[in-house]
């Protein structure tokens, strides 16, 4: 898929936006969400394929071709180095990334707790925490982060983002927590 954009899903009417640069703006100008203008189409082919390269590069290989359907704007060789940088053993506990265990006759579960924090958002936050700092790097720009937490959301965005050039987090939490 070439030419990737993104929309909000408050104002189809603004201008399609790059990928780097929502990932750098957040929410869109009008609160809304970006989107993809189009989704690509999976086959039976590209699912062979994907099959191939997780079991021949692994997890880190995988997440590097399905980013590529999704990023245009930054070269293809710097998303595999950055999709094997988020995702490392031992920064996860397991060599897999997500192991997955069968439950019973065709039945299989991913785990997902396996990163830095035992969140599954270190599924996406490690990935973003090396998108942040490839592109800041880039532009020569750097990235306050405010957030509001409760929970295990904070902490997996806080060690993401942990030393990190050009990015610095300020997390909020609700006293006594």
């Amino acid at each position: 898929m070439q030419g990737v954009k993104y929309i909000s899903t408050r104002d189809t009417d603004r201008q399609p936006a790059s990928f780097t640069d929502i990932l750098l703006g957040g929410l869109a100008p009008d609160g809304g969400l970006y989107l993809p203008e189009t989704y690509p189409r999976i086959d039976d082919a590209t699912l062979t394929n994907w099959r191939q390269t997780l079991a021949e590069g692994g997890y880190a290989a995988l997440a590097a071709e399905v980013l590529k359907l999704f990023v245009d704007d930054i070269p293809a060789e710097d998303l595999e180095g950055i999709a094997q940088r988020a995702y490392t053993y031992p920064k996860f506990d397991h060599e897999e990334i997500v192991p997955v265990s069968e439950l019973g006759e065709g039945l299989y579960i991913g785990h997902l707790s396996e990163g830095p924090t035992a969140a599954f958002k270190d599924m996406a936050m490690q990935m973003l925490g090396e998108l942040f700092e490839y592109e800041l790097a880039r532009r020569g720009e750097t990235l306050n982060i405010l957030g509001a937490t409760s929970g295990d959301t904070g902490s997996s965005a806080e060690y993401a983002m942990r030393g990190r050039k050009g990015i610095r987090v300020f997390m909020l939490t609700p006293a006594g927590v």
